[in-house]
């Protein structure tokens, strides 16, 4: 039931891109990928280090009620977990970095042209 609610507001979202605006994010996923990339590991070069993304799981102690069938209660010691996440600096080899920068440049530019071409087709096949 839970995930039903959660993906009714996307599929409501998804049900408001056009014919159009869904077939030029389809045929860009891939180059919007690449340059995602490119920017990341542009940031990782100029920093001098990564960054990861760990769980920090956290026991927080509190108070509870815990209800009788008379509808009195006692008070209680319970537990509740908060789950965090959290960016750690990570060691790189920058010059693996730039090499896989140089490489991400060169996947970015081999896709630029079919993909503004996919990009007129779905222009020219679904125009607004």
């Amino acid at each position: 039931m839970r995930k039903t609610l959660i993906l009714l507001p996307l599929l409501a979202l998804a049900a408001c891109a056009s014919p159009q605006q869904t077939c030029i994010g389809g045929v860009s996923r891939d180059l919007a990928v690449v340059n995602q990339l490119i920017t990341q590991t542009e940031l990782n070069i100029a920093r001098g280090y990564g960054t990861e993304t760990r769980q920090e799981v956290r026991t927080i102690p509190r108070t509870c009620r815990s209800y009788r069938a008379d509808g009195s209660y006692d008070i209680d010691f319970c537990d509740t977990t908060v789950v965090r996440n959290v960016s750690v600096p990570i060691a790189l080899d920058l010059d693996a970095e730039r090499n896989k920068l140089r490489q991400l440049k060169q996947q970015r530019d081999r896709l630029e042209g079919p993909t503004q071409a996919a990009i007129q087709q779905c222009i020219a096949t679904y125009p607004e």
